[in-house]
């Protein structure tokens, strides 16, 4: 990364500068930049309003699983800044999300299936493949790995990947429900966030279904001309740069797969990798290309200037693969 994009990422917004300095210049969180930082990120007026929504968890009943406003990318995001269970908002979060854990284990949410769709038609505490990976994954960033409950949610989740990846799965309370595609086939989406949290665990990092899932999606980039499972394509929508890292987008993918090592040195990965890094400017940063609405006022919600929270993103994806060549 060039020192004037370090330099433009350190003169950013609090949460940008404490990510920075830890993620890509691996100062501790005992420096007392980075403390001070960590202090301005949880004082920011935008991130205090998400951690105050976060409070009231779980909001409104659950309608979209892509729309970027759903308090479960929110509780996603706010975890992988940094909030903590040590933090007083943190703990208090934690509590409301994990006080709704189904019989099988995986966290639920208000939900309501229209009957058409296979559902109930009433709302209902429930979850599905392409909600409770994000739960768990949000709740082992913010120190709760350990925590029997969420290890039971894991564990659970865990086993029902097949041989081509996780599939479309929901809790008993959703009826019949199931996504728009053959019942054989592998969700993009519920596949990419179970990686997502099994990322985060070391003993299962190395796994038989997290090289199930990664050789998915890996395997989803080679023939995407061809295979749309479920409807998750990769075309011109998805290669456009995009945050922060909620959907089925390349930059989402490349997040999860960069934290697996054998992945960043795939062909496959590395093309999906120069895709990205042929969008950057001179000195690597990143403008852009789409935006959500829901996330107005923040500096990747244009499509203009190069963006401080993008090109972070990006960078931190470029580092773990300068890593796995050095």
């Amino acid at each position: 990364m060039d020192d004037k994009t370090t330099e433009w990422l350190l003169q950013s917004e609090p949460w940008i500068e404490y990510r920075t300095r830890v993620d890509l210049l691996e100062q501790t969180e005992r420096d007392p930049k980075v403390a001070a930082a960590r202090k301005a990120m949880l004082a920011d007026p935008k991130i205090h309003s998400l951690i105050a929504e976060l409070t009231n968890w779980p909001g409104a009943v659950l309608n979209s699983h892509r729309s970027a406003s759903q308090p479960f990318h929110k509780l996603a995001f706010i975890a992988d800044l940094g909030l903590s269970v040590n933090d007083p908002q943190g703990k208090q979060i934690a509590h409301r999300v994990m006080a709704h854990q189904s019989k099988q284990g995986p966290f639920q949410l208000p939900t309501n299936v229209p009957a058409h769709f296979g559902g109930s038609g009433r709302d209902e505490w429930a979850w599905a493949l392409c909600d409770a990976p994000v739960i768990v994954y949000a709740l082992i960033k913010i120190g709760l790995c350990d925590d029997p409950r969420v290890q039971a949610a894991v564990e659970y989740l865990d086993g029902v990947v097949r041989d081509n990846g996780w599939p479309c799965v929901v809790s008993p309370e959703l009826g019949k429900f199931r996504g728009p595609g053959r019942k054989d086939d592998p969700c993009p989406y519920a596949t990419l966030v179970m990686l997502k949290a099994l990322a985060q665990i070391p003993e299962l990092r190395e796994s038989r279904s997290a090289k199930t899932g990664v050789e998915t999606l890996l395997s989803l980039w080679a023939k995407s001309r061809e295979e749309h499972p479920y409807m998750f394509f990769m075309g011109t929508d998805f290669r456009k740069l995009k945050a922060p890292l909620f959907w089925y987008d390349i930059l989402h993918v490349l997040e999860v797969l960069s934290q697996f090592k054998w992945a960043r040195k795939d062909k496959r990965f590395k093309e999906m990798l120069d895709t990205v890094t042929s969008k950057s400017d001179d000195i690597g940063r990143f403008t852009p290309e789409s935006i959500w609405t829901a996330w107005k006022g923040w500096d990747f919600s244009q499509k203009k200037l190069p963006s401080q929270g993008l090109t972070f993103f990006v960078q931190r994806i470029l580092k773990r693969t300068a890593l796995s060549s050095a």
